[in-house]
């Protein structure tokens, strides 16, 4: 009864309210709430990026000039956080607008503001004056507890990590290679953006493909030709998950998995053996040594052994799932010799999910008009993290559709922060779904608290004529993950800029996100907004969510396979890979992916189109890590009074995760939560392998 009233209340069709209101009740609380202002030419994108460096060199200088008595912890650990602040926010909204400016100029501009960012950022941990004052306050051995005690300790960390304990030579060709490799790894990003995969295909080639793709703009390019963007996730997704033509589905993957390859392969082997080169100048066996330390799996053969630990466990289910799917294959073909191949597993997991469980994935869209489940979403957030959302006019925008919303306490109305909702497709825009930080959280030096401004960048089904947008269960997943990281960053209460919101180990960062999954998967949660668009008292019936779960678990064994693909190469290339060793990041990922899951098409190079490389590198095994955690978590609201709803477990993940951020170890703020020592048992009975 309470939840019917909360979705009854529906903040997406409500009239925005006042940024300035907002922003003068945030001043009562001692709060600043920002929303900047974006640079929309590429003159204004490179005076932006040139002053705040200047502005933040200056701040350094008078750090570095510092000695004896001027020695203190606000004066250099506290400063070296302050001064990084504007450099910080101007590289977050140079890099937002780089990944969704529908000016090809200003994107342009913005990708060479980032690498001459990137470049300064490097320089930055080379700065021996600097170095110098932070030694020399902690020389003074200061008696620091909590916050401080750790930004201190993490900041001494970072210049060890960046060399300056090397000699002066060695020192300056490490920072050298470091500029050199943030260039690369920004154009590899580029690249990805600008690699485009039409692909043309007759009306009878992509028979079984639902209709809602052929009404989507552009799609229709010809009397009897149909124009698909391997590019485009969604449009690649239905047609892999659809079309009953093999030849159609191995053409598709062929183009998708050498989308980027020119550009890309030979910037792979540069960056991996750079990377390597930087390691073993830095004391470390390989990169993922170094890119692992200062997270929770703190070396690269930790990480690995978990990997591989569960890719054997996931073995036999893995087995028992390609047998059924080629079970349908055979029975489709009429060839009893068919075998599944990287293109086909897609398709016959659909089938499956449709035959034995007689589950229509697309169907459900139907169950899911944006609007309304976004308002659902909304609503499930503010009853049990005690927040309310609000719809501001946003003073700016980058695209005609940009949503604004307001976060506040919903007992006191303290302002917690804005977020923006860019919701669908177009050119140059980045292609996935993500959160981007814009500003910070952070105490200011004048006492008052600079609250955060996120933005959520997704790529659903636009909405057409006579029909709204209508997203698959998978995007309902998708999006109460994705607004986890929303609120990790909006209930900030961390002191520091380095330890608010999402800046947390990068193994940690998606648990609380992953565990948010468990919500889009429950009856009661979904009861309260999931209705037939064209028939709203018409709910998914409960034998259909039985059967998508069992659907779910049904296929998870090769879903999670392919997870682990992307972590056991990622580690692969930054473990294996340098430079003199022969060995090729293109055969070598290939050679990991075919092994893990099913062997990849001939003459393709995924591993060139594989962002998360770049800025996830030697990271992505913290999926998996992060899931195992984020079941345990989710746990504690289903063995709790009101499960999913339980207002007082949603106060504790609020004040002991997402608020402390990363300002004390993530395993006490895990402990903490849980109220006991953490348990894998929850993450094996979720991928099958255990089921007590």
């Amino acid at each position: 009864l309470l939840l019917a009233s909360c979705v009854s209340d529906s903040t997406n069709s409500a009239r925005p309210m006042n940024l300035s209101k907002f922003q003068s009740q945030a001043a009562d609380f001692k709060n600043v709430i920002s929303v900047p202002d974006y640079e929309s030419s590429p003159a204004a994108v490179s005076k932006s990026v040139d002053e705040a460096i200047a502005r933040a060199n200056a701040a350094l200088d008078r750090i570095g000039r510092l000695r004896g008595a001027e020695l203190t912890f606000a004066s250099t650990v506290g400063a070296i956080d302050d001064a990084m602040l504007e450099p910080g926010l101007t590289g977050n909204r140079l890099y937002l607008v780089k990944e969704t400016s529908r000016d090809p100029a200003v994107r342009e501009a913005d990708t060479e503001a980032v690498k001459k960012f990137q470049e300064w950022a490097v320089g930055l941990e080379y700065r021996e004056d600097v170095y110098a004052a932070i030694k020399g306050f902690a020389d003074t051995q200061p008696k620091l507890t909590g916050e401080e005690a750790k930004l201190m300790a993490e900041q001494l960390r970072d210049y060890n990590r960046a060399g300056l304990a090397l000699p002066k030579n060695e020192r300056d060709e490490v920072e050298r290679l470091r500029k050199q490799l943030a260039g690369l790894t920004t154009d590899f990003d580029s690249n990805i953006n600008k690699a485009r995969g039409p692909v043309k295909f007759t009306r009878a080639e992509l028979s079984g493909v639902p209709e809602s793709l052929f009404a989507q703009k552009g799609v229709k390019t010809g009397d009897d030709e149909y124009t698909i963007m391997a590019n485009i996730t969604f449009q690649y997704m239905m047609v892999m998950e659809n079309a009953k033509s093999e030849a159609t589905r191995k053409r598709l993957q062929v183009v998708h998995d050498n989308l980027a390859r020119e550009a890309n392969t030979p910037l792979l082997r540069q960056i991996l053996e750079l990377r390597n080169t930087i390691a073993a100048k830095l004391g470390y066996a390989n990169w993922a040594d170094y890119q692992i330390e200062p997270k929770m799996a703190r070396t690269g053969a930790t990480a690995l052994k978990f990997l591989e630990d569960l890719k054997l466990g996931l073995q036999p289910k893995l087995d028992a799932e390609i047998a059924a799917f080629r079970a349908l294959k055979v029975k489709e073909t009429g060839d009893a010799n068919a075998q599944i191949n990287l293109w086909d597993w897609r398709y016959y997991a659909n089938q499956l999910k449709k035959d034995k469980y007689n589950v229509d994935a697309e169907h459900l869209r139907d169950f899911f008009p944006l609007d309304r489940t976004l308002d659902g979403m909304f609503a499930i957030y503010q009853k049990i993290f005690g927040v309310k959302f609000q719809r501001i006019a946003p003073p700016a925008t980058w695209v005609d559709d940009l949503q604004l919303w307001a976060v506040s306490d919903a007992q006191s109305g303290e302002p917690l922060g804005l977020f923006y909702l860019d919701l669908f497709p177009r050119d140059g825009k980045y292609n996935h779904f993500a959160v981007f930080p814009v500003i910070e959280g952070k105490r200011l030096a004048d006492g008052r608290y600079q609250r955060p401004t996120v933005a959520m960048v997704c790529n659903f089904t636009a909405p057409q004529e006579g029909k709204p947008s209508l997203m698959a269960h998978e995007e309902v997943v998708t999006l109460f993950h994705e607004f986890g990281h929303v609120m990790h960053s909006m209930l900030t209460r961390a002191r520091f800029a380095r330890f608010s919101g999402s800046n947390v180990e990068r193994d940690f960062v998606e648990a609380p996100s992953q565990m948010l999954e468990n919500w889009a998967w429950d009856k009661t949660v979904l009861d309260t907004f999931a209705a037939d668009y064209r028939d709203p008292k018409r709910k998914i019936p409960a034998e259909i969510l039985a059967q998508l779960k069992a659907s779910e678990l049904a296929t998870k064994g090769v879903w999670y396979r392919r997870q682990l693909c992307f972590g056991l190469l990622d580690l692969g290339l930054h473990m294996q890979v340098r430079a003199g060793s022969g060995v090729d990041p293109i055969e070598l990922s290939n050679r990991i992916m075919s092994e893990t899951l099913l062997p990849v098409p001939e003459d393709t190079a995924f591993a060139a189109y594989f962002g998360h490389l770049m800025g996830y590198d030697a990271g992505y095994y913290g999926y998996a890590w992060a899931d195992a955690i984020a079941a345990d978590m989710a746990s504690v609201f289903e063995n709790s009074p009101s499960g999913y709803f339980d207002v007082n477990t949603g106060l504790k993940l609020r004040n002991e995760i997402y608020a402390v951020g990363s300002s004390r170890d993530p395993r006490e703020s895990i402990e903490k939560f849980l109220g006991r020592p953490q348990s894998k048992q929850s993450f094996l009975k979720k991928v099958g392998i255990a089921t007590k």
